[in-house]
């Protein structure tokens, strides 16, 4: 079987990529893309427009991606588990619920393993069950 190469620095740099994406669209500093444009929409410029277009071309990405890999099913379980983790912690006193800035911050960190997840997940899956995706067989 082939080895593509994949592993935890291909998983980093995943991980990364999805923080950017998800950063750089809203973060609750106020330096991000909602911020800066769609606050002031009716001001848009071509500055503005190209940008949003390369982020919503980074969303579709990695939306489609992540359903590829792990389906809508998979998709909303994965994001069903965080969520009730985060509930859990509230529930449990680990986590502030009225610390706003510290739950949009761990939402984003979990939105961005979850697109991560979305998208290592057929080579996660290959490596431990050894099943190949039809798009991995090389053509003889």
């Amino acid at each position: 079987m082939q080895n593509n190469g994949f592993g935890w620095q291909g998983f980093g740099l995943r991980f990364f990529a999805a923080l950017v994406l998800v950063f750089a669209s809203y973060n609750p500093e106020g330096y991000s893309y909602f911020h800066w444009a769609l606050r002031q929409l009716p001001q848009i410029t071509a500055v503005k427009a190209f940008a949003g277009v390369v982020l919503l071309i980074g969303w579709a990405v990695f939306v489609r991606a992540s359903l590829r890999s792990l389906g809508f099913i998979g998709l909303s379980l994965a994001l069903a588990f965080f969520a009730t983790l985060i509930w859990l912690l509230v529930d449990a006193g680990l986590l502030a619920a009225h610390n706003a800035r510290t739950l949009a911050y761990i939402t984003q960190i979990i939105l961005a393993g979850v697109l991560t997840a979305g998208l290592s997940w057929s080579h996660v899956r290959r490596r431990l069950s050894g099943q190949v995706d039809a798009d991995d067989v090389d053509q003889v």
